[in-house]
């Protein structure tokens, strides 16, 4: 395979991820942006769920990857107290993946209330109206909680104070291609001193 040429080319894993994601987002029929985010909770045991990727910030060294969630849920309990995360985004359009590894801060500034600003009325409504991840008795009750809020929030609700961003700062991105026979493609990127160095793997 020409490694100049072909999809896995390029200087900054960063780039490279940013061209997998248009693409992705003309072929991939449901939310290219979906991620399975994997977690660990306080005995040890491993959690993973699916979220949506919202932004890519930066690039090389710096660059980093960008969702929002409940501060009350579990994952953002298990988050806060590792400081770590991985996930990985599958394509089945372009038989692609993405693996990603690395430490995780908060993003609950100014970045966080410009996103939540431009979500839906109804999505933020919803958010308010959340108490994500602990016991609901029915779905009635989620309901009047939504109506309750809808009343009392108005039109332009701000950002709760238990929902923001978390940025992953990755030190490990593995890119994967589909090949015949199992055969695959892997590269992975590894942060070392501020520097991404790029090795094959076998498949």
């Amino acid at each position: 395979m020409n490694e100049t040429s072909d999809i896995f080319a390029g200087n900054d894993p960063f780039a490279i991820v940013r061209r997998w994601m248009a693409e992705a987002e003309r072929t991939e029929l449901n939310d290219p942006s979906a991620m399975a985010l994997a977690t660990v909770d306080a005995d040890g045991m491993p959690d993973a769920r699916m979220v949506l990727l919202k932004d890519i910030e930066g690039q090389g060294s710096d660059g980093s990857f960008v969702f929002y969630t409940n501060y009350e849920s579990a994952k953002a309990g298990q988050i806060d107290a590792a400081g770590k995360a991985a996930f990985v985004i599958h394509w089945k359009s372009l038989r692609r993946q993405i693996r990603v590894r690395g430490s995780v801060t908060r993003e609950d500034g100014p970045i966080a209330d410009s996103y939540f600003r431009s979500r839906a009325l109804q999505s933020r409504i919803g958010a308010w109206s959340s108490r994500q991840s602990r016991p609901l008795d029915s779905r009635e009750t989620l309901m009047a909680e939504v109506a309750r809020r809808e009343k009392e929030l108005g039109t332009d609700p701000a950002r709760p104070p238990f929902w923001g961003g978390y940025r992953i700062r990755p030190h490990t991105i593995e890119f994967w291609a589909d090949g015949e026979f199992r055969l695959h493609d892997r590269f992975q990127w590894v942060l070392s001193e501020d520097k991404w160095n790029k090795s094959r793997l076998f498949p």
